[in-house]
């Protein structure tokens, strides 16, 4: 998918890194995206749901960085985001980039095959809108 929705996927990765930022700062704009990404979809497919989604799109971006094979999802429920940032920080920049860009892209097309585009976008608003402050969109109706 190289349309314009493949081009947002990435859009809040680039807008949290320099262009010559080091592994360790892209490791840490990937944590803080996928914690704006956990806040975002709990309140709406729970916490379990969230890491199930993660360790799909985990086990689909392994086969293109197979170094992130090591990553063992903690508990049932929990997603060992320390330990991802550990791996991709070990990583050159532009590995580290790439792999937090497929990871996220598997993640978001794991989630726009399950709801829809139009409510996945609408979920992940404030990640979007780089904002970890936002709260998620929740449709307001009962």
């Amino acid at each position: 998918m190289h349309s314009r929705e493949s081009s947002r996927l990435t859009a809040p990765l680039a807008h949290r890194v320099a262009e010559d930022a080091d592994a360790d700062h892209i490791a840490t704009a990937i944590l803080a995206l996928w914690t704006d990404i956990e806040a975002a979809l709990q309140p709406i497919v729970g916490r379990r749901g969230v890491a199930a989604l993660f360790k799909r799109a985990l086990h689909l971006t392994t086969a293109q960085h197979p170094w992130l094979a090591p990553l063992k999802p903690g508990q049932e429920d929990a997603v060992d985001m320390a330990h991802l940032r550990q791996l991709v920080a070990e990583q050159a920049p532009a590995q580290a980039g790439a792999a937090g860009s497929a990871l996220f892209e598997n993640f978001r097309e794991l989630l726009t095959a399950l709801i829809g585009t139009p409510l996945s976008e609408r979920l992940l608003q404030a990640v979007w809108s780089n904002s970890s402050s936002a709260a998620p969109a929740q449709d307001p109706t009962p």
